[in-house]
């Protein structure tokens, strides 16, 4: 077998999508088969993801990409399945193997208040040191201590994130991928194992976690009546991969050596640097960094930044206010607007749950005495120029507490469309930006499935220089204006 079809499914907090891709030596193509909505639903008091439409859009995409690779592979069809999804979030499973619900979105407000008591109950050092993993009011940890005491927890017989509760309905097997254990705040930064003791502290029981695995390993096979389902061979091997979309966008980095940042940008924008080792530092702590796992032993030393949501929040409230709403139109007219006529700080807790996010600019504005941006292009101006300012300032940070001196930053993901958003945070940084590719996170699921099928070989060096013989790169070089960028961010993040 000189090359393989995989089906590679990738779940965003906005959109699940999964491609075929085409993966051997000399070949690296995707195609998007099929793209579905991924939208939370309020019911009562509680704000949950619908993982019933997401698996059904899973199987949906999965029958489309083994038709299209038997079509174009004179019948044969998928050789992998490979599965990634945001991090942090999870379902219950009960004795019978049965789900206890639905599982609960991370912007729920159950959590609201219960990492300050935590960390005032065992100490924020301790958990750091553990963990490595930075404070965000979701991470998984928080959200089970707010369930302590439930119906729900005490019937669980295993917790399985996201891209594991759907490999489980497709093949019948339980387990735990390594990249987004590493989110839950519940994984032992050294040993790379579950952090019972930390569990024990935290009145969790350590029962329900399951066993590990790492990516390239083999989950299982489709299930008989999946398998029937998707019009699929029950032969068809579902692969671990970089399950947590991070650790796959990053293994789609087309990076050289090791100087090099990465910015993985949509919903969310995950800025840091690849390292070796975690760094588990008082310094690292206190600048709330994180030490989430990469594919093959790495570490994605990195800081989440709200990112594009602060956008996709604003287009959204615009539309439900009745307008029409040209993105790439409204970016030309920002473009145009003047900078850093306001700023804000996207990580404001006050722009994390869904709303009506320029009000909340506004507000941020007013708070700050600045102008107030009245448009939609003044709205999307203050956003961009915002998130430039927070990639600077969390990449100067990370070179800073790594030790890892930064040459280029590459930016991949939705965000590298965002031509203006990219040319900004080359601006801001002062280095050279390379956008692309957009499908990063797909395109690291496919090559980590592909090794793991034995089509291609060698590490990460290998898979990222079959990467860069094939993606579309565009380079951005920065402009003068440093006096300028330092100004709007005392401004955005006054001490």
């Amino acid at each position: 077998m000189t090359e393989v079809a995989v089906a590679a499914v990738d779940l965003g907090a906005s959109s699940g999508r999964i491609m075929l891709a085409h993966v051997g030596p000399d070949r690296l193509d995707l195609t998007q088969v099929h793209r579905f909505a991924n939208r939370p639903i309020q019911i009562g008091a509680t704000l949950h993801w619908d993982i019933l439409a997401l698996y059904r859009g899973v199987l949906d995409g999965l029958r489309a990409a083994g038709r299209l690779a038997a079509g174009a592979r004179a019948g044969t069809g998928l050789d992998g399945i490979g599965i990634d999804s945001w991090g942090v979030d999870y379902g219950l499973i009960d004795a019978s193997g049965a789900l206890i619900g639905n599982p609960v979105c991370y912007r729920d407000s159950r959590t609201d208040g219960v990492m300050e008591k935590v960390l005032a109950d065992v100490g924020a050092a301790q958990i750091y040191a553990t963990t490595g993993v930075q404070n965000l009011p979701f991470n998984t940890a928080y959200q089970l201590v707010a369930s302590r005491g439930s119906p729900t927890l005490g019937a669980a017989h295993r917790l399985l994130l996201i891209p594991d509760l759907l490999g489980y309905w497709l093949t019948g097997e339980l387990g735990a991928e390594l990249t987004n254990a590493s989110t839950t705040q519940l994984l032992d930064a050294r040993s790379r194992t579950w952090a019972t003791d930390l569990m024990a502290r935290l009145g969790l029981p350590a029962s329900i976690f399951a066993e590990l695995r790492r990516p390239g390993e083999r989950i299982g096979e489709l299930l008989a009546g999946v398998a029937a389902e998707t019009g699929m061979a029950p032969h068809v091997p579902v692969l671990a991969v970089g399950s947590h979309d991070t650790a796959s966008a990053v293994v789609g980095v087309p990076g050289e050596g090791n100087r090099f940042a990465f910015i993985s940008c949509g919903t969310w924008s995950l800025v840091g640097v690849e390292l070796d080792a975690p760094v588990l530092t008082e310094a690292s702590r206190r600048a709330n960094f994180t030490n989430e796992l990469g594919v093959d032993g790495t570490v994605r030393y990195l800081r989440n930044v709200m990112g594009l949501w602060l956008l996709q929040e604003s287009v959204r409230t615009w539309q439900m206010a009745g307008s029409t709403v040209d993105l790439d139109q409204l970016l030309r007219e920002a473009a145009a607007e003047p900078a850093f006529v306001a700023v804000v700080d996207p990580d404001d807790p006050a722009f994390l749950p869904p709303g009506d996010m320029p009000a909340r600019i506004a507000a941020a504005c007013r708070r700050t005495d600045q102008p107030v941006p009245t448009t939609p292009a003044a709205v999307v101006r203050c956003i961009i120029d915002s998130l430039a300012l927070a990639h600077r300032r969390t990449m100067r940070a990370a070179q800073e507490l790594s030790g890892r001196a930064v040459e280029v930053v590459h930016i991949v993901g939705g965000g590298a469309r965002n031509a203006l958003l990219c040319q900004l945070t080359a601006d801001a940084c002062g280095l050279p930006a390379v956008a692309g590719p957009v499908e990063a996170t797909a395109l690291g699921n496919a090559m980590v499935q592909a090794r793991a099928l034995g089509v291609v070989s060698g590490g990460l060096t290998e898979l990222r220089a079959l990467l860069r013989r094939h993606a579309e790169l565009v380079r951005f070089e920065p402009r003068d204006g440093a006096a300028a960028w330092a100004d709007a961010e005392a401004r955005a993040f006054p001490a």
